[in-house]
């Protein structure tokens, strides 16, 4: 099983421009189909298509506008206070070479111009990749939302009724949990962005607004997204603010908001959604980012919800969705059995 696993992880990954659209396109279907269906009771079909794309691409548009006011706001700040950049990275130079380190060669043999440009180049190769991938998407959702009800249909006609129960109700299971999954990481990051929002103005932060939409953005992303949103304002507060306890109560504080809303209130309102395995969660996002980029790290959680959820349907796979699931700490060993006296 180790080696089909291997096998089906590198195919995965050799094909990742035919697989990945295909697999945000059924994560939106997942999604978009409950307004399709119910506007499709109302209204002809295509009409129903052309609305629920149209709100699709709103809500794209709209948080793609998010992301990119915030971090070129964040962005122009940083080109406006170099200088100050600069004191402190000759501070920490200074302090370093006093213990033995030299930090000079290093810097001019890695983050040269060339580099700079070099990334820069990549960064807009990696802006045309983007917006292509998306046309596809966009492209397998519109065909896919007209054939959802065709294609259940095709899978109750098949012969193997044990494949055909466990891909409906696995299927219907699997889009109900990641359209609750959403709805809570909606709810989750506009709190933490709140949050974030409110701690910066009140700490005299600049750019309150843009940290708030920043940690609304990156909130997305498990683990990863709420550490980088966490980082950047406490690099900008060692510019801010004078003393390292202002820095250190920056960042303790962005952490403490991170901890109470990802650890302490989002599991009580996910519930059953997200039973699996903290190791589970942070291995899917690391692993489907190592296949697929930064796609696999939005998609990652959602395919791993999916892939436990088709596990669960089969006696012959429910094993695996056990072991996968949440540590049940009611689950408490079993006392060893008295050996009879001979």
């Amino acid at each position: 099983m180790t080696m089909t696993t291997l096998i089906v992880l590198g195919a995965i990954y050799v094909a990742e421009a035919v697989i990945a659209p295909v697999a945000f396109a059924l994560f939106l279907i997942a999604i978009m189909w409950p307004l399709q269906a119910r506007l499709q009771a109302f209204v002809p079909r295509l009409v129903a298509l052309a609305i629920s794309v149209l709100l699709l691409v709103t809500a794209f548009s709209g948080f793609a506008s998010l992301v990119v006011w915030a971090f070129s706001r964040v962005g122009r700040w940083i080109l406006l206070n170099l200088g100050r950049f600069q004191a402190i990275y000759n501070q920490m130079t200074a302090w370093l070479e006093e213990q033995g380190i030299v930090v000079a060669s290093l810097w001019a043999d890695h983050f040269n111009i060339s580099w700079i440009v070099g990334l820069m180049q990549k960064f807009t190769g990696q802006v045309n990749t983007t917006l292509s991938f998306w046309l596809i998407v966009l492209v397998y959702v519109i065909i896919g939302l007209l054939e959802v009800e065709g294609t259940a249909r095709k899978i109750g006609t098949l012969p193997d009724q044990r494949v055909s129960r466990v891909l409906l109700a696995g299927g219907a299971e699997a889009a109900v949990k990641i359209r609750r999954y959403m709805v809570v990481r909606t709810v989750m990051s506009a709190l933490t962005g709140a949050l974030v929002w409110l701690f910066a103005e009140l700490f005299g932060l600049p750019l309150a607004q843009e940290w708030g939409v920043i940690a609304f953005t990156l909130n997305y992303i498990p683990f990863i997204g709420p550490f980088i949103a966490t980082l950047f304002p406490t690099l900008l507060a060692m510019v801010q603010f004078d003393t390292w306890q202002a820095v250190i109560t920056v960042f303790a504080c962005l952490n403490v908001i991170q901890f109470v809303v990802g650890s302490y209130i989002e599991p009580r309102l996910s519930g059953s959604v997200l039973a699996m395995s903290p190791f589970v969660v942070l291995f899917s996002i690391f692993l489907w980012t190592f296949l697929w980029g930064l796609p696999g790290t939005f998609i990652g959680l959602p395919i791993t919800i999916a892939v436990l959820t088709f596990c669960a349907q089969d006696p012959a796979t429910r094993w695996l969705a056990v072991q996968l699931g949440p540590p049940d700490e009611a689950d408490e060993p079993l006392p060893d059995r008295p050996h009879r006296k001979t």
